[in-house]
């Protein structure tokens, strides 16, 4: 992959601009278009530059108007651009954790990693559900994730395609708790941990009443 630096710089570039509309999830060149506000075949130009440098993959194909459109999204790779809230001593402080701890003791700590990072955030006060779920939204951001609200007929569901927590997760997958607990603390609602740590981690946040 190319040497492409994480700065200002390049996110406020088109190419910059498309990798974070991809943070969010996989797009069609028309969505792309259409977000940025720049011509489809302008997206498609970046497009092939983001795939020369790794930063970018074809996912499949999605139905159109009058024809099937490539869909696409970042590659693995693509997940060091952002900031996150982890380095290889994370990994290592996590596997003497496991080693010292109960099972038990050592999901419960994680958990309260998570109430900690809400509570510090100060996020739990009188305000709405809906402000609550940005808040929430807000912190994960903050962490490295990309989250968005996806609304079902009985449950409410935070999804994200980039995991704050990726490099930790294939051997850590207890690590998910503290973004569960940090969820639940801020939403005030029974928040049950479904992400998905096949391949690229992709988090998955079932919410529902306390």
């Amino acid at each position: 992959m190319a040497k492409t630096k994480f700065d200002e710089r390049f996110f406020s570039s088109t190419r910059g601009r498309i990798v974070l509309e991809l943070r969010g999830g996989d797009r069609t060149v028309n969505d792309l278009a259409d977000g940025i506000g720049i011509t489809d075949n302008a997206v498609r130009a970046h497009l092939l530059a983001l795939e020369r440098d790794g930063l970018v993959i074809q996912k499949g194909m999605t139905k159109g108007f009058r024809k099937p459109h490539f869909v696409y999204g970042l590659a693995e790779d693509a997940r060091h651009l952002f900031p996150t809230a982890y380095d290889s001593l994370l990994n290592r402080l996590l596997t003497g954790f496991k080693k010292n701890l109960a099972p038990k003791a050592f999901v419960k700590t994680l958990r309260d990693v998570g109430k900690a990072i809400a509570k510090d955030r100060g996020e739990r006060s009188p305000k709405t559900q809906e402000e609550r779920l940005n808040a929430a939204l807000s912190t994960l951001e903050e962490l490295g994730g990309a989250a968005n609200i996806v609304r079902d007929q009985e449950k409410i569901r935070i999804e994200s395609e980039c995991c704050p927590f990726a490099d930790v997760v294939a051997e850590h997958p207890e690590v998910c708790k503290v973004a569960e607990s940090l969820v639940s603390e801020i939403t005030g609602e029974k928040v049950v941990e479904r992400c998905d740590r096949t391949g690229l981690p992709k988090c998955r946040f079932e919410i529902g009443p306390s």
